[in-house]
Protein backbone atom coordinates (compact mmCIF):
# COMPACT_ATOMS: atom_id res chain seq x y z
CA UNK A 1 0.00 0.00 0.00
CA UNK A 2 1.27 3.52 -1.00
CA UNK A 3 1.65 6.19 1.45
CA UNK A 4 -1.33 7.66 -0.01
CA UNK A 5 -3.47 4.82 -0.47
CA UNK A 6 -6.76 4.64 1.38
CA UNK A 7 -8.15 1.05 1.88
CA UNK A 8 -11.98 0.36 2.59
CA UNK A 9 -14.25 -2.49 3.17
CA UNK A 10 -16.98 -2.59 0.38
CA UNK A 11 -19.59 -4.22 1.50
CA UNK A 12 -20.68 -5.18 -1.99
CA UNK A 13 -17.31 -7.23 -2.71
CA UNK A 14 -16.96 -8.20 1.10
CA UNK A 15 -13.13 -7.31 0.68
CA UNK A 16 -11.19 -4.06 1.75
CA UNK A 17 -11.01 -2.14 -1.61
CA UNK A 18 -8.91 1.04 -2.89
CA UNK A 19 -10.51 3.93 -2.72
CA UNK A 20 -10.08 5.78 -5.98
CA UNK A 21 -10.87 8.88 -8.14
CA UNK A 22 -12.88 6.80 -11.04
CA UNK A 23 -12.42 10.60 -13.22
CA UNK A 24 -8.66 11.07 -11.76
CA UNK A 25 -9.96 14.73 -10.01
CA UNK A 26 -11.50 14.03 -7.34
CA UNK A 27 -13.02 11.51 -4.87
CA UNK A 28 -16.88 11.88 -5.66
CA UNK A 29 -18.39 11.03 -2.52
CA UNK A 30 -22.11 10.37 -1.49
CA UNK A 31 -23.18 9.96 2.13
CA UNK A 32 -27.60 9.46 3.20
CA UNK A 33 -28.64 11.69 5.22
CA UNK A 34 -31.06 12.73 7.61
CA UNK A 35 -34.88 12.67 7.09
CA UNK A 36 -35.49 15.80 9.14
CA UNK A 37 -38.50 15.09 11.54
CA UNK A 38 -36.77 14.59 14.59
CA UNK A 39 -33.76 15.43 16.41
CA UNK A 40 -30.50 13.00 14.83
CA UNK A 41 -29.59 10.62 18.12
CA UNK A 42 -26.05 9.78 18.94
CA UNK A 43 -26.61 6.90 16.71
CA UNK A 44 -26.71 8.48 13.77
CA UNK A 45 -24.13 10.64 14.44
CA UNK A 46 -21.72 7.90 14.13
CA UNK A 47 -22.49 6.89 10.88
CA UNK A 48 -22.05 10.89 10.14
CA UNK A 49 -18.89 10.82 11.46
CA UNK A 50 -17.58 8.31 9.72
CA UNK A 51 -18.10 10.15 6.42
CA UNK A 52 -16.22 13.32 7.87
CA UNK A 53 -13.28 11.13 8.82
CA UNK A 54 -12.51 9.80 5.80
CA UNK A 55 -12.70 13.15 3.91
CA UNK A 56 -10.60 14.22 6.56
CA UNK A 57 -8.04 11.46 6.00
CA UNK A 58 -8.27 12.20 2.44
CA UNK A 59 -7.42 15.60 2.11
CA UNK A 60 -5.33 15.13 5.01
CA UNK A 61 -3.18 13.35 1.78
CA UNK A 62 -3.62 16.15 -0.46
CA UNK A 63 -7.09 14.44 -2.47
CA UNK A 64 -9.20 16.84 -3.79
CA UNK A 65 -12.88 15.72 -2.48
CA UNK A 66 -16.60 16.27 -3.33
CA UNK A 67 -18.63 15.46 -0.80
CA UNK A 68 -22.32 15.54 -1.26
CA UNK A 69 -25.16 14.37 1.45
CA UNK A 70 -28.92 14.76 1.22
CA UNK A 71 -31.79 15.99 3.18
CA UNK A 72 -34.34 13.97 3.17
CA UNK A 73 -37.71 16.41 3.91
CA UNK A 74 -40.00 14.52 2.03
CA UNK A 75 -42.48 12.59 4.02
CA UNK A 76 -42.05 9.04 2.36
CA UNK A 77 -39.69 7.11 4.82
CA UNK A 78 -42.54 5.74 7.20
CA UNK A 79 -43.56 2.01 6.29
CA UNK A 80 -47.33 2.92 7.09
CA UNK A 81 -48.52 5.26 4.47
CA UNK A 82 -51.08 6.54 6.85
CA UNK A 83 -48.82 7.38 9.35
CA UNK A 84 -45.81 9.52 7.22
CA UNK A 85 -42.89 10.29 9.78
CA UNK A 86 -42.89 14.44 8.75
CA UNK A 87 -46.43 14.66 8.69
CA UNK A 88 -47.17 13.00 11.90
CA UNK A 89 -44.80 15.36 13.94
CA UNK A 90 -46.27 18.28 12.42
CA UNK A 91 -49.55 17.12 13.28
CA UNK A 92 -47.98 16.66 17.12
CA UNK A 93 -46.49 20.35 17.07
CA UNK A 94 -49.07 21.53 15.35
CA UNK A 95 -47.08 23.28 12.28
CA UNK A 96 -46.70 23.27 8.60
CA UNK A 97 -44.57 20.18 8.35
CA UNK A 98 -41.96 21.78 6.02
CA UNK A 99 -41.92 23.97 8.88
CA UNK A 100 -41.09 21.08 11.18
CA UNK A 101 -38.49 19.82 8.13
CA UNK A 102 -36.44 23.58 8.66
CA UNK A 103 -36.35 23.17 12.47
CA UNK A 104 -34.79 19.65 12.52
CA UNK A 105 -32.38 20.32 9.58
CA UNK A 106 -31.00 22.93 11.55
CA UNK A 107 -30.73 21.14 14.48
CA UNK A 108 -28.82 18.60 12.51
CA UNK A 109 -26.54 21.30 11.40
CA UNK A 110 -25.72 22.45 15.04
CA UNK A 111 -24.69 18.98 16.13
CA UNK A 112 -22.24 18.31 13.34
CA UNK A 113 -20.97 21.93 14.19
CA UNK A 114 -20.65 21.10 18.08
CA UNK A 115 -19.37 17.40 16.84
CA UNK A 116 -16.22 19.28 14.74
CA UNK A 117 -17.94 17.38 11.62
CA UNK A 118 -17.25 19.41 8.91
CA UNK A 119 -19.57 20.21 6.32
CA UNK A 120 -20.35 18.60 3.31
CA UNK A 121 -19.94 20.61 0.01
CA UNK A 122 -23.50 20.36 -0.96
CA UNK A 123 -26.32 19.52 1.06
CA UNK A 124 -29.40 18.97 -1.76
CA UNK A 125 -32.98 18.55 -0.34
CA UNK A 126 -35.53 16.21 -1.86
CA UNK A 127 -38.48 18.56 -2.23
CA UNK A 128 -35.80 20.77 -4.47
CA UNK A 129 -35.12 17.99 -6.37
CA UNK A 130 -38.57 16.95 -7.34
CA UNK A 131 -37.81 17.57 -11.10
CA UNK A 132 -34.74 15.39 -10.82
CA UNK A 133 -36.44 12.62 -10.33
CA UNK A 134 -38.96 12.85 -12.36
CA UNK A 135 -36.84 12.73 -15.01
CA UNK A 136 -35.04 9.63 -13.72
CA UNK A 137 -38.28 7.77 -13.19
CA UNK A 138 -39.23 8.82 -16.90
CA UNK A 139 -35.86 7.17 -17.91
CA UNK A 140 -36.76 3.71 -16.30
CA UNK A 141 -39.88 3.34 -17.60
CA UNK A 142 -38.79 4.48 -21.06
CA UNK A 143 -36.08 1.89 -20.31
CA UNK A 144 -38.68 -0.61 -19.88
CA UNK A 145 -37.07 -0.31 -15.91
CA UNK A 146 -40.45 0.85 -14.19
CA UNK A 147 -44.03 1.09 -15.16
CA UNK A 148 -47.06 2.88 -14.06
CA UNK A 149 -49.40 0.63 -11.92
CA UNK A 150 -52.93 -0.07 -11.77
CA UNK A 151 -53.01 2.45 -8.41
CA UNK A 152 -51.44 5.02 -10.57
CA UNK A 153 -47.74 4.44 -8.77
CA UNK A 154 -44.53 4.30 -10.67
CA UNK A 155 -42.91 0.91 -9.53
CA UNK A 156 -39.25 -0.17 -10.38
CA UNK A 157 -39.72 -3.76 -12.16
CA UNK A 158 -37.43 -5.60 -9.99
CA UNK A 159 -36.76 -8.32 -12.37
CA UNK A 160 -35.54 -6.33 -14.84
CA UNK A 161 -32.19 -5.79 -12.99
CA UNK A 162 -30.52 -9.40 -13.09
CA UNK A 163 -27.70 -8.25 -10.32
CA UNK A 164 -30.12 -7.12 -7.59
CA UNK A 165 -29.44 -8.63 -4.47
CA UNK A 166 -25.30 -7.94 -5.03
CA UNK A 167 -25.46 -5.73 -1.52
CA UNK A 168 -27.01 -7.46 0.87
CA UNK A 169 -27.18 -10.57 -0.20
CA UNK A 170 -31.19 -11.34 -0.58
CA UNK A 171 -32.06 -12.94 -3.97
CA UNK A 172 -35.86 -11.88 -5.11
CA UNK A 173 -36.93 -15.06 -5.33
CA UNK A 174 -36.18 -15.42 -1.82
CA UNK A 175 -38.04 -12.46 -0.29
CA UNK A 176 -41.29 -12.79 1.03
CA UNK A 177 -44.58 -10.50 -0.15
CA UNK A 178 -45.54 -7.96 1.87
CA UNK A 179 -41.77 -7.27 3.08
CA UNK A 180 -42.10 -4.96 5.91
CA UNK A 181 -39.68 -2.45 4.17
CA UNK A 182 -42.15 -1.45 1.06
CA UNK A 183 -46.01 -1.34 1.12
CA UNK A 184 -47.57 -3.77 0.12
CA UNK A 185 -50.00 -2.36 -2.65
CA UNK A 186 -52.52 -5.42 -3.07
CA UNK A 187 -52.86 -6.00 -7.22
CA UNK A 188 -51.17 -2.86 -8.61
CA UNK A 189 -47.79 -4.14 -9.14
CA UNK A 190 -46.54 -7.14 -11.21
CA UNK A 191 -44.07 -8.91 -8.82
CA UNK A 192 -44.29 -8.73 -4.94
CA UNK A 193 -40.74 -7.46 -4.23
CA UNK A 194 -41.43 -4.70 -7.13
CA UNK A 195 -40.85 -1.42 -5.16
CA UNK A 196 -42.61 2.43 -5.67
CA UNK A 197 -41.04 5.58 -7.53
CA UNK A 198 -43.71 7.64 -7.49
CA UNK A 199 -46.99 6.98 -4.83
CA UNK A 200 -49.87 8.91 -5.98
CA UNK A 201 -51.34 11.09 -3.58
CA UNK A 202 -54.99 9.30 -2.95
CA UNK A 203 -56.45 10.66 -0.11
CA UNK A 204 -53.05 12.95 1.00
CA UNK A 205 -53.13 16.71 0.13
CA UNK A 206 -49.67 17.52 2.21
CA UNK A 207 -46.00 17.29 0.79
CA UNK A 208 -47.67 16.27 -2.85
CA UNK A 209 -46.31 17.30 -6.06
CA UNK A 210 -47.61 17.45 -9.74
CA UNK A 211 -46.07 14.90 -11.55
CA UNK A 212 -46.42 12.96 -15.24
CA UNK A 213 -48.44 10.57 -13.30
CA UNK A 214 -50.67 12.56 -11.26
CA UNK A 215 -50.51 14.58 -8.23
CA UNK A 216 -48.33 12.38 -5.45
CA UNK A 217 -45.28 11.72 -3.73
CA UNK A 218 -41.42 10.19 -4.02
CA UNK A 219 -40.60 7.09 -3.17
CA UNK A 220 -38.27 6.05 -0.39
CA UNK A 221 -35.08 5.10 -2.96
CA UNK A 222 -35.50 7.25 -5.45
CA UNK A 223 -34.36 10.34 -4.40
CA UNK A 224 -30.59 9.16 -3.21
CA UNK A 225 -30.43 7.66 -7.23
CA UNK A 226 -31.28 11.62 -8.74
CA UNK A 227 -29.34 13.23 -6.45
CA UNK A 228 -26.13 10.84 -6.30
CA UNK A 229 -26.00 10.57 -10.52
CA UNK A 230 -26.81 14.81 -10.88
CA UNK A 231 -24.41 16.10 -8.38
CA UNK A 232 -21.63 13.35 -8.91
CA UNK A 233 -22.17 13.49 -12.70
CA UNK A 234 -23.11 10.11 -12.90
CA UNK A 235 -20.34 8.52 -10.78
CA UNK A 236 -19.96 7.40 -7.34
CA UNK A 237 -16.65 6.65 -5.70
CA UNK A 238 -17.65 5.97 -2.59
CA UNK A 239 -21.16 5.39 -1.50
CA UNK A 240 -21.83 5.58 2.30
CA UNK A 241 -24.45 5.31 5.07
CA UNK A 242 -25.79 3.29 8.50
CA UNK A 243 -25.32 -0.51 8.10
CA UNK A 244 -29.76 -0.60 7.92
CA UNK A 245 -29.56 1.21 4.80
CA UNK A 246 -27.89 -1.70 3.28
CA UNK A 247 -31.34 -3.40 2.97
CA UNK A 248 -33.39 -2.43 0.84
CA UNK A 249 -32.44 1.26 0.46
CA UNK A 250 -29.11 0.63 -0.91
CA UNK A 251 -29.88 -2.59 -2.81
CA UNK A 252 -32.50 -0.12 -4.42
CA UNK A 253 -30.91 2.75 -4.95
CA UNK A 254 -28.04 0.52 -6.94
CA UNK A 255 -30.31 -1.26 -8.94
CA UNK A 256 -32.31 1.89 -9.96
CA UNK A 257 -28.88 3.87 -10.94
CA UNK A 258 -27.01 1.08 -12.58
CA UNK A 259 -29.92 0.98 -14.67
CA UNK A 260 -30.06 4.05 -15.58
CA UNK A 261 -26.56 4.56 -16.53
CA UNK A 262 -26.29 0.61 -17.74
CA UNK A 263 -23.32 0.56 -16.03
CA UNK A 264 -22.49 0.52 -11.87
CA UNK A 265 -22.96 4.10 -10.38
CA UNK A 266 -21.10 3.09 -7.39
CA UNK A 267 -17.56 1.79 -6.69
CA UNK A 268 -17.23 1.16 -2.82
CA UNK A 269 -20.21 0.71 -0.57
CA UNK A 270 -19.51 1.14 2.73
CA UNK A 271 -21.52 0.86 5.96
CA UNK A 272 -20.81 1.84 9.37
CA UNK A 273 -22.28 -0.45 12.10
CA UNK A 274 -24.98 0.01 15.04
CA UNK A 275 -24.84 1.92 17.78
CA UNK A 276 -26.35 0.28 21.46
CA UNK A 277 -26.06 2.29 24.76
CA UNK A 278 -25.65 0.83 27.73
CA UNK A 279 -26.34 -2.51 25.75
CA UNK A 280 -29.92 -1.54 24.32
CA UNK A 281 -30.64 -0.67 21.12
CA UNK A 282 -31.42 3.48 21.09
CA UNK A 283 -35.34 3.66 20.81
CA UNK A 284 -38.39 5.99 22.18
CA UNK A 285 -40.12 2.74 23.52
CA UNK A 286 -36.98 2.03 25.99
CA UNK A 287 -36.21 5.23 26.71
CA UNK A 288 -32.81 5.37 26.12
CA UNK A 289 -32.09 7.69 23.06
CA UNK A 290 -29.39 10.23 23.41
CA UNK A 291 -29.06 13.40 21.48
CA UNK A 292 -26.22 15.48 21.51
CA UNK A 293 -27.56 17.86 23.34
CA UNK A 294 -27.85 15.63 26.52
CA UNK A 295 -23.64 15.26 26.81
CA UNK A 296 -23.72 19.66 27.49
CA UNK A 297 -26.57 18.99 30.04
CA UNK A 298 -24.55 16.79 31.99
CA UNK A 299 -21.24 18.97 30.99
CA UNK A 300 -19.16 16.74 29.11
CA UNK A 301 -17.76 17.89 26.32
CA UNK A 302 -19.35 16.66 22.92
CA UNK A 303 -16.08 15.60 21.58
CA UNK A 304 -15.66 13.50 23.99
CA UNK A 305 -18.33 11.33 21.99
CA UNK A 306 -15.81 12.02 18.73
CA UNK A 307 -13.40 10.45 20.80
CA UNK A 308 -15.84 7.67 21.92
CA UNK A 309 -16.19 6.56 18.92
CA UNK A 310 -12.89 6.49 17.68
CA UNK A 311 -12.11 4.51 19.80
CA UNK A 312 -14.00 1.85 18.33
CA UNK A 313 -13.65 0.35 14.68
CA UNK A 314 -16.36 2.05 12.22
CA UNK A 315 -17.71 -1.45 11.60
CA UNK A 316 -17.46 -3.53 14.77
CA UNK A 317 -20.75 -3.34 16.77
CA UNK A 318 -20.53 -0.20 19.71
CA UNK A 319 -21.66 -0.30 22.77
CA UNK A 320 -21.37 3.48 24.24
CA UNK A 321 -22.08 4.49 27.76
CA UNK A 322 -22.52 7.27 30.31
CA UNK A 323 -18.97 6.10 31.91
CA UNK A 324 -17.62 5.35 28.64
CA UNK A 325 -18.20 9.58 27.51
CA UNK A 326 -17.13 9.92 31.20
CA UNK A 327 -13.72 8.72 30.77
CA UNK A 328 -13.57 9.66 27.25
CA UNK A 329 -13.74 13.85 28.39
CA UNK A 330 -11.19 13.13 31.38
CA UNK A 331 -8.44 12.00 28.25
CA UNK A 332 -9.74 14.97 26.35
CA UNK A 333 -9.21 16.95 29.00
CA UNK A 334 -5.61 15.51 29.76
CA UNK A 335 -4.30 15.60 26.46
CA UNK A 336 -5.46 19.14 26.14
CA UNK A 337 -3.36 20.19 28.95
CA UNK A 338 -0.50 18.55 27.89
CA UNK A 339 -0.38 20.05 24.55
CA UNK A 340 -0.87 22.82 26.35
CA UNK A 341 2.61 22.38 28.16
CA UNK A 342 4.36 20.89 25.29
CA UNK A 343 4.05 24.11 23.18
CA UNK A 344 6.75 26.00 24.45
CA UNK A 345 9.37 23.51 23.75
CA UNK A 346 11.48 24.32 20.60
CA UNK A 347 13.50 20.91 20.16
CA UNK A 348 11.26 19.62 17.30
CA UNK A 349 12.64 16.63 15.74
CA UNK A 350 10.98 16.95 12.54
CA UNK A 351 11.96 13.33 11.12
CA UNK A 352 10.64 11.66 14.32
CA UNK A 353 7.27 14.10 13.82
CA UNK A 354 7.30 12.81 10.50
CA UNK A 355 8.09 8.90 10.94
CA UNK A 356 5.26 8.72 13.76
CA UNK A 357 2.68 10.90 12.07
CA UNK A 358 2.95 8.64 8.99
CA UNK A 359 2.30 5.64 10.75
CA UNK A 360 -0.27 7.01 12.00
CA UNK A 361 -1.89 7.85 8.80
CA UNK A 362 -0.98 4.17 7.81
CA UNK A 363 -3.78 2.61 10.70
CA UNK A 364 -6.03 5.00 9.42
CA UNK A 365 -5.81 4.61 5.39
CA UNK A 366 -6.39 1.00 6.27
CA UNK A 367 -9.92 1.06 6.40
CA UNK A 368 -10.14 3.07 9.17
CA UNK A 369 -8.26 1.48 12.41
CA UNK A 370 -8.62 4.62 14.89
CA UNK A 371 -8.17 2.47 17.54
CA UNK A 372 -4.78 1.20 16.59
CA UNK A 373 -3.90 5.13 15.76
CA UNK A 374 -5.13 6.34 18.81
CA UNK A 375 -3.10 3.81 21.00
CA UNK A 376 -0.20 5.07 19.05
CA UNK A 377 -1.03 8.72 19.99
CA UNK A 378 -0.88 6.88 24.17
CA UNK A 379 2.30 5.90 23.61
CA UNK A 380 3.84 9.00 21.97
CA UNK A 381 2.21 10.98 25.07
CA UNK A 382 4.49 8.81 27.66
CA UNK A 383 7.18 9.09 25.48
CA UNK A 384 10.22 10.00 27.38
CA UNK A 385 12.64 9.69 24.30
CA UNK A 386 10.54 12.29 22.00
CA UNK A 387 10.71 15.96 22.82
CA UNK A 388 7.51 18.06 24.25
CA UNK A 389 7.82 20.12 20.95
CA UNK A 390 7.74 17.07 18.79
CA UNK A 391 4.76 15.55 20.57
CA UNK A 392 3.20 18.90 20.50
CA UNK A 393 3.46 18.86 16.26
CA UNK A 394 2.32 15.31 15.90
CA UNK A 395 -0.62 15.80 17.73
CA UNK A 396 -1.61 18.38 15.96
CA UNK A 397 -1.06 16.69 12.70
CA UNK A 398 -3.30 13.47 13.65
CA UNK A 399 -6.14 15.61 14.92
CA UNK A 400 -6.32 17.14 11.42
CA UNK A 401 -8.14 13.76 11.08
CA UNK A 402 -9.41 13.46 14.36
CA UNK A 403 -10.51 16.53 14.67
CA UNK A 404 -11.04 16.33 18.72
CA UNK A 405 -9.55 19.91 18.70
CA UNK A 406 -6.80 19.08 20.85
CA UNK A 407 -4.47 22.35 20.60
CA UNK A 408 -7.06 24.40 22.43
CA UNK A 409 -7.69 24.85 26.45
CA UNK A 410 -9.07 22.00 27.88
CA UNK A 411 -13.46 22.33 28.20
CA UNK A 412 -15.63 23.55 30.97
CA UNK A 413 -18.97 24.31 30.15
CA UNK A 414 -20.19 27.72 31.56
CA UNK A 415 -21.02 27.89 35.10
CA UNK A 416 -24.89 29.38 35.86
CA UNK A 417 -25.00 32.76 37.64
CA UNK A 418 -26.07 31.70 41.05
CA UNK A 419 -23.08 29.82 41.38
CA UNK A 420 -20.67 31.90 40.20
CA UNK A 421 -22.18 34.22 42.55
CA UNK A 422 -21.38 31.27 45.36
CA UNK A 423 -17.71 30.86 44.38
CA UNK A 424 -17.07 34.54 44.75
CA UNK A 425 -18.92 34.44 48.55
CA UNK A 426 -16.58 31.71 48.59
CA UNK A 427 -13.05 33.88 47.53
CA UNK A 428 -14.84 36.71 50.25
CA UNK A 429 -15.21 34.26 52.80
CA UNK A 430 -11.64 33.02 52.44
CA UNK A 431 -10.17 36.66 52.18
CA UNK A 432 -11.87 37.30 54.95
CA UNK A 433 -10.73 34.40 57.38
CA UNK A 434 -14.68 33.09 58.19
CA UNK A 435 -13.49 30.04 56.98
CA UNK A 436 -16.42 28.15 58.42
CA UNK A 437 -18.70 29.99 55.78
CA UNK A 438 -15.99 29.20 52.94
CA UNK A 439 -16.72 25.42 53.75
CA UNK A 440 -20.19 25.68 53.76
CA UNK A 441 -20.36 27.23 50.54
CA UNK A 442 -17.57 24.71 49.33
CA UNK A 443 -20.32 21.86 50.15
CA UNK A 444 -22.99 23.87 48.38
CA UNK A 445 -21.25 23.87 45.52
CA UNK A 446 -20.59 20.50 45.82
CA UNK A 447 -24.28 19.33 46.14
CA UNK A 448 -24.38 20.93 42.26
CA UNK A 449 -21.87 19.27 41.06
CA UNK A 450 -19.19 21.73 41.11
CA UNK A 451 -16.19 20.86 42.64
CA UNK A 452 -13.92 23.39 44.29
CA UNK A 453 -9.30 23.11 44.64
CA UNK A 454 -7.24 25.90 46.82
CA UNK A 455 -3.78 26.50 45.83
CA UNK A 456 -1.42 29.36 46.35
CA UNK A 457 -3.03 30.56 43.02
CA UNK A 458 -6.36 31.17 44.31
CA UNK A 459 -9.54 29.13 43.79
CA UNK A 460 -10.66 27.56 40.68
CA UNK A 461 -13.22 24.68 40.08
CA UNK A 462 -14.68 21.99 37.58
CA UNK A 463 -17.63 20.35 37.40
CA UNK A 464 -17.96 16.95 38.62
CA UNK A 465 -19.18 14.64 35.81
Amino acid sequence: MSNKEILLFDTKSRKLQPLVSSNGKNLRIYSCGPTVYRDAHVGNMRTFLLGDLITRLAKFLNYSVEFIQNITDVGHMSEDFVEDKILAQAKAESKDPFEIARTYEKRFHTDLKTLNISPADSYPKASECIDLMHDLIAQLIKSNNAYVGSDDCVYFDAQSFAGYGAISGNRLDSLKPGHRFEYTEDGAKRFHADWALWKAAAGRSEMIWDSPWGKGFPGWHIECSAMSLHYLDKFVDLHLGGIDLRFPHHENERAQSNAAINQEAVALWVHGEHLLFEGRKMAKSTGNVVLVSDLTVRHIDPLSLRLCFLENRYRSQMDLSWDSLKAAHLLLQRWRQRVQSWKGDQQVDQAAVQRFTDEIMADLRQDLDTPRALQKLRGIEKSEIISAASKYEIFIAADKVFGLDLARQPYKSELPVELADLLEKRVQARASGNFAESDRLRDLLAENKVVVRDSKEGQSWDWLI
